[in-house]
């Protein structure tokens, strides 16, 4: 066989193999029911706040839990773009039928915009406070912000950006609102980790990776870092009705992965191979949602989820001392403790 030729028929062989996975993946059995469009009136009265709700993960959650007739606080860096997304929101409840929000028992929740900016430790104080003196109560927080493998930057406060944004600003974020969420009990904190956090470690000498930078380490360590953060706080929750659990959504097709470069001629083989294989953002909400809503865990906390269900963790991540010296340090490097 002719090298073109066989180099064609290897193309080939690939694409039909991509396309055979594909169709099992959409119409084979195990693919499990979307959370969410149950009970309509399921989070009537409950106030969701959630990170990062204007695009991807987020805004899935966000549209999900407002069907179930939540009133959700979008806290996102970009009051603009967050407004549109919002829009759009109301728009595709009107369009797919739902009634006015906040009209009946039945009727698509209320949606709030507030500028949240977890780069920075004074826009989280200056959000928590906004929030503290104008909501009454807060039944579901969710950790779901992200940034994903961006080269070397420092957030305002100078702390590694990966670190500084998926770890200290929801930890900041996360304990300032505590009293609320404990004032509002039973009430739940949901915090989005990743499958990556296996590739992570934590590194007490060098957490703000100035002796040396690799961004997808230190993605990974973020996301170690967050399990370990949920399972410290559910220890500091025990007796209080406040649980948190932590969850990874899969492989989701999102804008996280905007810093990843992908070469011009590979890009049309990694759009389909994402198409395929990668879960839409409605998929991958499904357990942010699920957590945040369903009463099956209800009283269940520090656990760890996936694909709606609990599953194991790595030792390193049930490392109850790593857990305690790193909440301990967290509390320094965000100003709690001096």
């Amino acid at each position: 066989m002719e090298p073109a030729s066989a180099s064609a028929s290897a193309l080939l062989a690939a694409l039909s193999g991509v396309l055979w996975l594909a169709a099992r993946r959409f119409v084979g059995p195990g693919v499990q029911q979307l959370h969410g469009g149950g009970d309509s009136g399921l989070m009537h009265g409950k106030t969701v706040l959630i990170t990062g709700a204007n695009s991807g993960l987020g805004r899935a959650t966000a549209a999900a839990l407002l069907r179930l007739g939540a009133r959700v606080i979008m806290g996102c860096r970009d009051r603009a773009r967050a407004e549109e997304a919002a829009g759009q929101l109301r728009r595709e409840l009107r369009q797919a039928g739902g009634r006015e929000p906040g009209s009946d028992v039945g009727a698509a929740g209320e949606l709030v915009v507030r500028e949240l900016d977890l780069a920075s430790l004074r826009s989280v104080r200056a959000f928590c406070q906004e929030v503290l003196q104008e909501e009454p109560r807060l039944d579901v927080l969710i950790n779901n912000a992200g940034i994903f493998q961006c080269p070397y930057m420092k957030t305002e406060d100078g702390f590694e950006m990966q670190f500084g944004v998926n770890h200290l600003g929801h930890f900041l974020l996360t304990n300032l609102l505590l009293g609320l969420l404990k004032n509002s009990a039973p009430s739940r904190i949901v915090v989005v980790s990743s499958k990556l956090y296996k590739y992570g470690d934590i590194n007490f000498e060098d957490l703000n990776s100035e002796q040396s930078y690799n961004k997808s380490f230190c993605y990974s360590r973020s996301k170690l870092a967050n399990i370990l953060f949920t399972r410290e706080l559910a220890r500091r929750l025990e007796g209080t009705n406040v649980t948190v659990n932590v969850l990874h959504p899969g492989i989701v097709r999102t804008n996280l992965g905007r810093h990843i470069h992908i070469p011009l001629l590979v890009r049309p083989l990694f759009n389909l191979v994402s198409w395929a294989f990668f879960k839409t953002p409605v998929e991958g909400a499904q357990t942010s949602v699920y957590l945040a809503s369903s009463p099956e865990v209800e009283g269940v906390s520090g656990k760890y989820f996936g694909d709606c269900k609990e599953e194991e963790l790595l030792p390193k991540a049930m490392d109850e001392s790593v857990a305690r010296k790193l909440w301990d340090i967290s509390e320094v490097m965000v100003g709690i403790l001096k």
